[in-house]
C-alpha cells in the first residue's frame, strides 16, 4: 500500500511539481524517480493498491530498492568480518525474510538499510586498514553513505551513532572527523538544491509554504502575484495571509455577520465578525488607510514604513478593523471586529502600528510577500493573532482571530504577509468591481535558495501528518515479539500471497541476543570490579557499540512518536540484531552451526510467504500461522 504513497511523489517528480514529504530528505524520491530510465512517464494515477496496467513500468521503479536489498547481504557479511568475527558468523547474519519482501517493492527501507550498513562498513574498513593515504577513500565513502542514509530522518540517528564510535576511536585525528562531518552536510544540502531546482512548478502542498516561497513556483500563486506593486502604500488593497500553517493556511477575512451573545451567556461586542478563512475569497481584501485621509493611493504612492500607524478597512463592507471585549473562544484575549457605529458609548479603537519583524533597517518599507508584519493595537499594545480555534456555526466554522497582549515574540501565528496587492480607487462600487477582477502584469520575483532551504527544513520538521488507524498498523513492542505481519499481495484466483513477515526463529534469536549481550556485559563489568579481566580484546565492546547501539537509536525514537507505525519501521533496528546474534553465539562458543541450520530451515519454511511461490493450500497456510495474531489470507472456493 505504501507504493501508492511513494508513487504519487515519483509522478510529481516527473512533472516537476513541488511537494513536501515529512518522512525525510528528497534523495529517496530521487532514487525512485530514476524509474523514468525504464520508461515511466509519471502520468499514471496512483489510486488503487497493486493495480498496475501493462503500460506502467513498475519494474523500473522497484529496481533500485531491490538492488539495495540484495547488496545488503554481502554488506552484512563484510561488516561482520570487519568486526573481527568468523566467516561462519558472517554467513549467519545474512538470512532475513522480511528485508527480502520489503526490498521487492517501491519502498525506501532497503535503501536506508543499505546506506547505513555501507557507512559503518566503510568506516570500520578505514579504521582497521594500515596507515596510508588510500584508506581515506573509505572515510570519504563513509561520509557519502551517511548523507545518503538520511533518505528517511531515522538515518540521522545511525549517523550520530557512527560519529560517536569514530570519536571514541580517534580523539586525536581532528582532520579525519572533519572530513566525516563536512561531506554528509554538503551532500545533504546538495540533495535539496537539486530537489528545489527540479521541482519549480506549483503543486498540492503549496499552501503549507510562505507566500514568498509560493510566488517562486511557476503557476499557482505566481500567476496571481506577478506584476503587483512591491511597496505597500496608503490606499493599497491587500490580502493578509497568516504565516502560521496550522491548523490550515488562511487569510484575514470579514463578512456581513455580527458576533452574537456567546453560548455561556457572556456578552459580545455585536460588531462585525473578523476571522481567518482558509480559501481565496473577495471578502479577504482589506485597504491600508492613513488615519484621517481618504481610501485612495496618492500620486506618487506614499509607502508604509515600519512603525507607521494605520487603519485597516474591509474592502467589501468598509468596516474598520477594531477590537474591544473578550474573544469568543479565547477569552484571555480580545475580540477583533469590523467597527459599526451603533450610537452607543463604545469608542472606536481602530489604530494599528506596523511592525516589520524581518526588517533590515528601522525605516524599512512594508513590502508585498517579502515583509513579515505584526499588527500592534495602539491603545492596548495587543497583537493581531490567529488563535487557530474554529468558531461555532454562527462563525461558519472559520478560524478565530484575536488580539493578545501576552504572546511568544517569535510565534508565526502573530505574523501576517501581504499576498495579493493592488493600488485601488476611492469609490466603493468601483472598488468592489476591482476586488472581483484584479489585473496582472508579467513580472518575476524570486527568493534565494537558502531562504527556501531553511523554510522547507522547518516545514518538514513541524508539519504533522494526521495519525490514522490502519488494518496493519502496530505498536513498537509488538515488533519485538512479532505479533503482527503485513499482507502485501494476494493472487486474484489462488492462495499465492506475499507477507511482510519475519523468520520466527532468527527473529527470536536476534531479540534474545540483545538481552544476552546486556547480561554478559553486566557480568563482565562486575568481574572486572573484582579484578578478573575476561575480555582479551575489544571485539565485544565494539560489537555492543555498533549492534546494541544501532538497535537502540533505530528503535527507541519510535516509542516517542505519535504517528501511524508499521512492522517495516523495525527493519533497520533488526538488521543490527542480525549482526549481533551470530557474533555473540561465536563469542560464547555455542554450537553456532546447529543454530544457523535451524535458522535456515525456518527461512525455507516461510519462503512461500516471502516470494509468493509456490502456492500453498489452506491447510498449509494454516500450518504457517504460528501466531494467532497473524493475518494469513485464504480464498473461499
Amino acid at each position: 500500500f505504501d507504493e501508492v504513497y511513494y508513487g504519487q511523489f515519483v509522478s510529481l517528480y516527473m512533472k516537476r511539481v513541488f511537494f513536501i514529504d515529512d518522512s525525510g530528505p528528497p534523495l529517496g524520491h530521487m532514487i525512485l524517480a530514476l524509474g523514468y530510465l525504464g520508461g515511466f512517464d509519471g502520468n499514471f494515477v496512483w489510486n488503487r493498491i497493486g493495480a498496475y496496467p501493462g503500460g506502467v513500468s513498475v519494474w523500473s521503479l522497484r529496481l533500485l530498492p531491490a538492488l539495495c536489498g540484495a547488496l545488503c547481504v554481502p554488506l552484512v557479511y563484510l561488516l561482520t568480518l570487519e568486526l573481527k568475527f568468523s566467516h561462519l558468523s558472517a554467513l549467519g547474519a545474512a538470512l532475513l525474510n522480511a528485508l527480502i519482501v520489503q526490498s521487492r517493492f517501491m519502498l525506501l527501507e532497503s535503501v536506508l538499510i543499505f546506506f547505513t550498513l555501507l557507512a559503518f562498513f566503510s568506516y570500520l574498513r578505514f579504521h582497521n586498514a594500515p596507515a596510508s593515504w588510500s584508506r581515506y577513500g573509505w572515510l570519504l565513502l563513509s561520509g557519502v553513505s551517511c548523507a545518503a542514509a538520511v533518505v528517511k530522518y531515522m538515518g540521522v540517528f545511525s549517523y550520530l551513532l557512527l560519529v560517536g564510535v569514530a570519536s571514541v576511536h580517534t580523539w586525536n585525528l581532528i582532520g579525519d572527523r572533519a572530513v566525516s562531518h563536512v561531506v554528509p552536510v554538503l551532500l545533504y544540502v546538495l540533495w535539496f538544491y537539486v530537489h528545489l531546482s527540479l521541482l519549480n512548478h506549483s503543486g498540492p502542498h503549496d499552501q503549507l509554504m510562505s507566500s514568498a516561497f509560493q510566488a517562486s513556483l511557476q503557476g499557482g500563486l505566481s500567476r496571481i502575484t506577478q506584476g503587483q506593486p512591491l511597496e505597500v502604500a496608503y490606499g493599497s488593497q491587500v490580502t493578509l495571509r497568516s504565516s502560521a500553517s496550522k491548523p490550515v493556511p488562511c487569510w484575514l477575512h470579514s463578512h456581513r455577520a455580527n458576533y452574537p451573545i456567546y453560548e455561556n451567556g457572556r456578552g459580545s461586542s455585536h460588531q462585525q465578525q473578523v476571522t481567518c478563512y482558509p480559501f481565496k475569497d473577495v471578502n479577504n481584501w482589506w485597504i491600508i488607510k492613513h488615519p484621517g485621509q481618504e481610501l485612495v493611493v496618492d500620486t506618487p504612492p506614499r509607502p508604509v514604513h515600519h512603525g507607521d500607524v494605520i487603519q485597516l478597512v474591509h474592502g467589501m463592507t468598509s468596516r474598520l478593523l477594531n477590537h474591544d471585549v473578550a474573544a469568543p473562544m479565547s477569552p484571555h484575549a480580545q475580540e477583533v471586529t469590523g467597527y459599526m457605529d451603533f450610537n452607543v458609548s463604545m469608542p472606536a479603537q481602530n489604530l494599528w502600528r506596523v511592525d516589520v519583524t524581518n526588517r533590515e533597517a528601522e525605516s524599512e518599507v512594508w513590502k508585498t510577500i517579502l515583509s513579515e508584519v505584526r499588527l500592534v493595537h495602539v491603545n492596548t499594545s495587543a497583537v493581531l493573532k490567529l488563535s487557530g480555534v474554529s468558531l461555532p456555526d454562527w462563525g461558519f466554522r472559520q478560524l478565530e482571530v484575536v488580539a493578545e497582549k501576552h504572546f511568544k515574540s517569535h510565534s508565526s501565528s502573530l505574523v501576517w504577509t501581504v499576498e495579493e496587492h493592488r493600488y485601488g480607487t476611492q469609490e466603493q462600487k468601483e472598488r468592489e468591481a476591482e476586488l472581483h477582477s484584479p489585473t496582472h502584469i508579467d513580472v518575476d520575483r524570486k527568493i534565494s535558495f537558502w531562504a527556501k532551504f531553511v523554510e522547507l527544513q522547518w516545514k518538514m520538521l513541524t508539519v504533522k501528518q494526521e495519525a490514522s488507524e490502519h488494518k496493519y498498523s502496530s505498536a513498537p513492542f509488538e515488533w519485538i515479539t512479532m505479533e503482527t505481519n503485513i499482507a502485501y499481495w494476494l493472487h486474484a484466483a489462488t492462495n499465492a500471497q506475499i507477507h511482510l513477515i519475519g523468520n520466527p526463529l532468527s527473529w527470536g534469536v536476534a531479540n534474545l541476543s540483545l538481552l544476552a549481550y546486556q547480561l554478559l556485559a553486566a557480568v563482565y563489568l562486575l568481574r572486572r570490579r573484582r579484578g578478573f579481566k575476561d575480555l582479551p580484546d575489544q571485539r565485544f565492546v565494539l560489537l555492543g557499540c555498533v549492534c546494541v547501539g544501532g538497535w537502540s537509536v533505530n528503535f527507541v525514537p519510535f516509542l516517542l512518536m505519535d504517528r501511524t507505525l508499521f512492522l517495516y519501521h523495525y527493519l533497520p533496528a533488526l538488521c543490527y540484531l542480525y549482526l549481533l546474534s551470530p557474533a555473540l553465539l561465536e563469542h560464547v562458543h555455542t554450537h553456532l552451526l546447529a543454530v544457523l541450520l535451524s535458522v535456515f530451515l525456518s527461512y525455507w519454511t516461510f519462503c512461500p510467504l516471502t516470494y509468493g511461490t509456490p502456492e500453498l493450500s489452506a491447510n498449509q497456510l494454516q500450518a504457517l500461522k504460528w501466531r494467532d495474531s497473524w493475518d494469513i489470507l485464504y480464498h473461499r472456493r
